[in-house]
C-alpha cells in the first residue's frame, strides 16, 4: 500500500516491482493482494500496462483499514464488543480496560492515513 500511495496518480504498478522495492517475496505479496482487491482498497488493471492502483487517494485511505483487511478483528478481547461471550462481563472489573485499550488503539489508526506514511517518509529521506 505504501509503494501504492508512493506512486499515486503516476499509473499501474506492478507487484514484481513492489516486490523489489520493499524486499519481499512477490509470491507473498500476491497472496496479499487479494483481500486488499475484495475490501476495494486497490483496482487491478489487466495488459500490457496493467497493474495495481489505490482505488482512493492515499489521504482518504486509514492504516486502520489496511490492518483489519490483512489482520482481522483488532479488539484486544471479544467480550468488550459482545458481552455475550462471557458470564461475567456484566460486573468484569477489567472491562473497562480493554474498553479503553481497543478505543485508544482504533482511534490511532483511524488518524493515521497513507499519505502520512508517505509524508513521513519523504521527510525522513530528505
Amino acid at each position: 500500500m505504501y509503494e501504492l500511495a508512493l506512486r499515486y496518480g503516476e499509473g499501474p504498478v506492478i507487484l514484481k516491482d513492489i516486490a523489489r522495492w520493499q524486499e519481499i517475496s512477490e509470491k507473498y505479496l500476491s497472496k496479499l493482494i487479494i483481500p486488499l482487491k475484495a475490501a476495494k482498497l486497490v483496482h487491478a488493471s489487466r495488459g500490457s500496462h496493467g497493474g495495481y492502483n489505490l482505488t482512493r487517494e492515499p489521504s482518504e485511505i486509514s492504516i486502520r483499514e489496511i490492518v483489519e483487511v490483512l489482520e482481522g478483528d483488532l479488539r484486544t478481547v471479544e467480550c468488550v464488543h459482545n458481552g455475550n461471550t462471557c458470564t461475567r462481563s456484566s460486573e468484569c472489573p477489567v472491562k473497562e480496560i480493554w474498553h479503553r485499550l481497543d478505543k485508544s488503539v482504533l482511534d490511532v489508526l483511524d488518524n493515521i492515513k497513507l499519505s502520512d506514511v508517505v509524508k513521513k517518509s519523504i521527510s525522513n529521506n530528505a
